[in-house]
């Protein structure tokens, strides 16, 4: 049983036992005692709602007014029936009878005149109906209607923000439910402005039942005289009707401070103490009250001091105006250890990571040499891809060492180095004098891994006549981030540049997009179809022809790895022009017969099907071919590799890594009128000398000198 008790929230039983007491008043006799206790309740409700109302910064901030609206207002009826019941049954006993809240409200408010009673509860009844509640249901009735037209094109806005960027998923989901939530609650207080009205309807009707049924049993079950039975009963019920018209009122007002609210802020005074606060509002005030109270019949006691009271608040609103407005210091001392950075961009795709040894290399105040060094990064790549490279972000990393850094693409890491922000790196590139002697900390270029040496900038121009190559600590990253970056263009390419592509191509040919997207191919399928092109070395910087053979090979296959080779047969011109000008040759390697027989008949990949070679045939071709480009020395034409087309992806793979300079072709992707030249034929038998004719035997020479 414990345990049970122990799992029931007591925040939960609250609104059921506030309905169910709600439900005893209307049904079960109540003490008088009792009942000036709730109806004391009641009026501190009634005046803790309106505060609340006035406080909410925006309507929303006290979304559940037209549930406590409705609750508020069953309360009161509650202790309608209530005080009617006590107010009937002993009534003739006198005022006390009811209660003392009655009594006050019945004798003390209107003087003991039941007339009185009657007029003023009729006024407050018409103020009530008439202005309050009838403006507040017409304001309610109008914000839904147009929250409600206006709720599509918020949406749509919505949408539009999180595909610019400018809002996160879960930000967008919040702007949604807000948008939602204002909906609700404009179209729930459009029908809860009706309790109210029916609310003022049900006293009234309450008022008359208690007057008329407090008069005849006065003088029927009690054997009072007409005048007591009115004195004691009709004085009651007004004292009744005034009680539960208060909180009525004050209930009527929160509803219309709600509707008609506007989002600021401030509190709803000082948002009216705000606007009010304008030099310009009162000095007309003044004048005016100063005027009416020189005309001789107007009361100038009371005009005149008014008039001066509205000059001296222009007076003193003015002064606080012209004040300079008072700088903001911050109380706590800054953070030695926080350390504020630029950031490039919100994607962090390509993130850079400094130790806290480097961050003045983002430093505004110094010029953010690194900053501008990987913007430069950014539109090479750009402009050698033929998409707009995702911006890259640079913060700093407690993890690393104070002068290390790291290049990280989707958080994995893909490449190191170590800095001297103070001095200049001079890089061995080949060229440098015999026998130099340049002092410096030895180190090794990150890049490309020549020999380095990290000097003082006052010897960089020593170093260049010596045949250095120097560059600053910034373009070693910067260097190092392209060099990385340039071997992963499909890392960089996704829907978002896909889509970017394609709404460019649409401007001009919006034709050609409609053939292959969405239908046959949808956007993931064409963004992974470029990433494939990307990586074999293409550049998409002019996707018209692309397109174009796309929407051809699309009618033959729909499959991956096939389209990308009807795709790559459709574009071997321009694949060829890339490195072999027109009308010359292009210098060609085969493989022979027996090899490629081999590998495309060898082991294949059991999920994509290409074909696997071997690993000990994949070190000696590639051995091979990188020993033919070293031959032909620095400078030669680039040669290209011509093998089945089966065999072209494994082989491009191999020699990405082994001898990335040289091109792999499909027999297909080779146009019919490009002339070649054979340089090798990779696996071929080496062609054995020419045999010498056997010696001659000593009889054979004498039979033939004979």
């Amino acid at each position: 049983m414990s345990g049970v008790l122990a799992r029931i929230n007591p925040a939960a039983l609250a609104l059921p036992g506030g309905i169910l007491t709600l439900i005893c008043l209307m049904v079960v006799p109540t003490p008088a005692v009792l009942l000036d206790v709730f109806f004391v309740l009641n009026i501190a409700l009634s005046v803790a709602i309106l505060m609340a109302a006035m406080n909410a910064e925006k309507p929303l901030d006290f979304s559940s007014f037209p549930s406590v609206l409705l609750f508020a207002t069953l309360l009161r009826l509650s202790l309608n029936v209530a005080s009617t019941r006590v107010v009937l049954v002993n009534g003739h006993q006198g005022g006390a009878a009811a209660g003392h809240v009655i009594e006050a409200f019945g004798a003390f408010l209107v003087g003991g005149n039941f007339a009185v009673g009657l007029f003023v509860f009729m006024i407050l009844m018409i103020i009530n109906m008439v202005v309050i509640t009838k403006g507040a249901g017409r304001v309610s009735e109008v914000s839904a209607r147009f929250t409600l037209d206006a709720l599509p094109g918020k949406q749509m806005a919505i949408d539009a923000d999180l595909a610019a960027g400018l809002l996160t998923a879960d930000e967008a989901k919040a702007r949604r439910r807000e948008v939602a939530t204002e909906a609700d609650f404009y179209g729930s207080m459009d029908g809860a402005s009706k309790f109210v009205k029916g609310d003022a309807i049900a006293a009234l009707l309450i008022l008359g039942v208690n007057i008329i049924a407090g008069f005849v049993l006065g003088m029927v079950s009690h054997g009072l005289s007409a005048g007591d039975a009115a004195e004691k009963y009709i004085t009651l019920a007004v004292g009744d009707a005034l009680v539960a018209q208060v909180p009525a009122l004050l209930l009527s007002i929160a509803a219309a401070v709600i509707v008609t609210r506007v989002a600021d802020n401030r509190d709803l005074a000082g948002q009216i103490g705000g606007q009010l606060a304008n030099p310009g509002t009162w000095l007309p005030v003044a004048v005016i009250l100063g005027a009416i109270g020189m005309i001789p019949a107007m009361p100038q006691t009371v005009f005149l001091p008014a008039a001066g009271l509205a000059g001296w608040l222009w007076h003193k609103l003015g002064q606080r105006a012209a004040r300079p407005a008072p700088i903001k210091e911050d109380a706590s001392p800054p953070d030695p250890g926080r350390i504020a950075l630029e950031e490039v961009s919100d994607h962090t795709l390509v993130t850079v990571e400094l130790g806290y040894g480097l961050v003045h290399l983002v430093d505004d105040r110094r010029g953010s040499p690194l900053v501008a060094r990987i913007t430069g990064v950014r539109k090479q790549l750009s402009q050698g891809f033929g998409f707009v490279v995702p911006q890259f972000r640079v913060r700093d990393s407690l993890d690393l060492a104070p002068m290390d850094y790291r290049i990280l693409l989707g958080g994995v890491p893909i490449g190191t180095g170590n800095l001297r922000p103070d001095k200049v790196l001079a890089i061995d590139a080949g060229e440098v004098r015999e026998g130099a002697n340049l002092p410096g900390e030895q180190t090794l270029d990150p890049s490309f891994g020549c020999p380095a040496l990290w000097i003082v900038p006052a010897q960089r121009d020593l170093a260049i006549a010596e045949g250095y190559l120097t560059v600053d600590a910034s373009t070693v990253v910067a260097t190092q981030l392209n060099q990385l970056l340039g071997e992963r263009p499909g890392a960089l390419f996704g829907p978002d540049e896909m889509k970017a592509v394609l709404d460019a191509v649409k401007e001009h040919s919006a034709g050609l997009v409609e053939a292959v997207t969405p239908q046959p191919l949808s956007l993931a399928a064409l963004t992974r179809l470029f990433r494939a092109l990307l990586e074999d070395g293409l550049p998409i910087a002019h996707p018209l022809p692309i397109l174009s053979a796309l929407s051809l090979a699309v009618q033959q296959s729909h499959e991956h790895e096939r389209l990308v080779e009807l795709v790559r047969a459709e574009l071997g011109g321009m694949i060829v022009g890339r490195i072999c000008p027109p009308g010359e040759r292009l210098p060609v390697l085969t493989l022979d017969a027996q090899l490629e027989a081999a590998i495309v008949q060898g082991l294949s990949d059991p999920v994509t099907g290409q074909p696997v070679i071997e690993p000990d045939l994949a070190r000696s071709i590639g051995e091979h071919v990188a020993a033919l480009v070293a031959g032909r020395g620095v400078g030669a034409a680039q040669m290209a590799l011509v093998v089945q087309p089966r065999a072209r992806r494994a082989l491009a793979a191999l020699l990405r890594m082994r001898a990335p300079s040289v091109l792999v072709l499909s027999i297909a992707e080779l146009p019919a009128a490009q002339p070649i030249e054979v340089v090798a034929v990779i696996g071929a038998p080496a062609p054995s000398p020419p045999a010498l004719p056997p010696a001659a035997q000593p009889h054979e020479t004498e039979s033939a000198f004979a």
